[in-house]
């Protein structure tokens, strides 16, 4: 009898176990686990902090009872593997050893702790990964004489643990070292979340390190120092830096692996260890958009490779190709998403891009409660193939990065998106669907119908010392303008436009145009081209970005402008 065994039970090793299953009934397969429970939800434990979900026993999602019933898995936990012989295919465990046939790595990754000061000795912080953590968390970040709660690190996870516990009416302060909280979007939408969060009553620092740990005398955390700043009263505090693959019994045997430790797999995750398979947070699987391999942390891909490893072990051909990091996030009645290359990537290697910018009804204006949904992607000027996509909204943001994604995956261009056959009726979508609205403008700049400056790219004109050498004209309507306006910035409405031909030629400067999201100052933009004045940009998103963005409004004072 051909025996399976499978390493790690918390998402792709079930997972794997599962399959194997389904697809041999005769294998002996042991799933072996070092913690107490197997197949838990760590991305649901943010979301128990605030009680959206009710009991701790909802986020196991499978116990070992069900996969012993139903798929005949001998399920081991509290029972770990302290060495492994890929020649002799034996693993060792702190009870016995086992002998293998096939092997399924799926050990996921450990939490980073930072080297700040007393950390080893204070008792009250956790990391937020296993079921250790969330009681912790539990017991003393939520009890009630636990007031202030400090998070270190604010990528998916620590911006999720902020929001909830700010919901079960915790003071929460989140710190992270990089200049922008969200490192995998850039700073534009970073800082869109970030106001949300501070509008909450969140306190956020960023390019901060925390240096020291003030401890009372028994070992309790009293006061976070950050570097350079002011020491924070804290009762708690939770540490979200980052994970670290575990993959050092195998790595001891040879095995290839990327800088991080994270494992090298083929497509039918198999390592370079014969008849060793891994899958789940501990491999490195390929970008599908730069065909290098890359870290993909999240449940989704760990599921998907641990169906993978489980039927390859016992002898299928199943593959899971790879991913390109789309990712979303909610920020509490907000939501982030992404999904391909970033600007960031496209810079440093070169790869030429454009960018175009939108901001557009989710739903219709007639329909309650119209919601902007904020998109923004990146194409390749030649091809026009859509490289990456960032989206920023209430409503409708996660079917409309899931549209890009699989445009992405199906290498389609940017002019292909205004001919998709997407759902239309007035509780989902307007008539011109967001995804259709960001094709149409990209077809204008295509055609350079159209010329866009971002909110990062105006700034540095706002804050710089040039700003006199632009023409900056708000075209929205005067009581719009009056209740705040970029600095600098003049009003001529759209609809008087046409009057001020002859001032706006007569002052001879490059034009930038201002409206509350950029419909109106594109049809600025083409009166003035058709009036041969072509020196002109359209601030993308408009106020609604800028606002967002950079929250530099100012409140004019009334300007008399002479229209000759």
């Amino acid at each position: 009898m051909k025996r399976i065994i499978i390493i790690g039970g918390l998402s792709a090793g079930p997972s794997a176990a599962a399959k194997a299953r389904r697809e041999d009934e005769g294998a002996e397969i042991l799933l072996i686990e070092k913690g107490a429970n197997i197949s838990y939800a760590t991305c649901g434990m943010p979301y128990a902090f605030s009680g959206v979900i009710e009991n701790r026993s909802d986020l196991i999602v499978v116990d070992e009872a069900l996969m012993k019933d139903r798929f005949n898995i001998d399920v081991k936990i509290n029972e770990e593997i302290i060495k492994i012989d890929t020649k002799k295919k034996i693993v060792y465990s702190n009870h016995q050893d086992y002998s293998y046939d096939k092997l399924v790595f799926a050990t996921g990754a450990t939490s980073i702790v930072p080297p700040i000061k007393n950390i080893n000795s204070a008792t009250n912080w956790s990391t937020c990964r296993s079921m250790i953590d969330f009681d912790k968390i539990m017991k003393e970040g939520l009890a009630t004489s636990s007031k202030y709660i400090t998070i270190i690190g604010a990528g998916l996870i620590g911006v999720e643990v902020a929001e909830n516990l700010c919901k079960a009416g915790k003071e929460v302060t989140l710190i992270e070292g990089d200049n922008q909280i969200l490192t995998m979007w850039q700073q534009k939408f970073s800082n869109f979340a970030e106001t949300i969060l501070k509008s909450e009553g969140i306190k956020v620092f960023t390019s901060s390190f925390v240096k020291e740990f003030e401890l009372d005398e028994i070992g309790k955390i009293t006061g976070v120092k950050i570097e350079g700043k002011e020491v924070l009263k804290t009762d708690f505090v939770i540490v979200s830096v980052g994970i670290k693959p575990t993959t050092d019994l195998l790595i001891q045997n040879g095995a290839k692996h990327t800088k991080n430790g994270a494992l090298i797999v083929n497509e039918r995750m198999e390592t370079s260890l014969k008849d060793v398979y891994a899958a789940g947070d501990n491999v490195s699987i390929k970008n599908l958009q730069t065909n290098e391999y890359d870290y993909f942390p999240l449940g989704t891909h760990s599921n998907k490779a641990g169906r993978a490893a489980g039927a390859n072990a016992v002898g299928k051909d199943i593959v899971f190709r790879g991913a390109y990091k789309t990712a979303i996030i909610k920020v509490f009645n907000y939501t982030l998403a992404r999904t391909g290359l970033n600007t960031k990537y496209l810079k440093e290697n070169n790869i030429p891009f454009k960018t175009v910018l939108t901001v557009v009804g989710s739903t219709p204006s007639y329909y309650p409660n119209a919601k902007d949904l904020f998109t923004e992607l990146y194409f390749n000027p030649e091809t026009k193939e859509i490289l990456g996509a960032e989206l920023f909204g209430e409503v409708g943001v996660d079917k409309r990065v899931d549209v890009l994604s699989t445009a992405i995956y199906a290498k389609l261009k940017i002019t292909d998106l205004s001919q998709l056959d997407l759902a239309y009726a007035p509780p989902f979508s307007p008539a011109k669907d967001p995804v259709v609205v960001t094709s149409f403008v990209a077809e204008n700049i295509v055609e350079n119908n159209v010329n866009q400056i971002s909110a990062e790219e105006l700034e540095l004109i706002v804050n710089g010392e040039n700003t006199s050498d632009f023409l900056l004209i708000d075209t929205r309507t005067v009581e719009e303008f009056m209740e705040g306006a970029v600095p600098n910035a003049i009003n001529i409405p759209t609809d008087e436009i046409r009057n001020y031909i002859d001032f706006i030629k007569n002052e001879n400067k490059p034009i930038i145009l201002i409206c509350r999201r950029g419909v109106r100052a594109y049809i600025a933009q083409l009166i003035l081209k058709h009036n041969n004045i072509t020196d002109v940009l359209n601030l993308a998103g408009g106020m609604k970005v800028w606002t967002l963005f950079s929250g530099k409004v100012i409140i004019p004072a009334p300007v008399s402008i002479n229209k000759n």
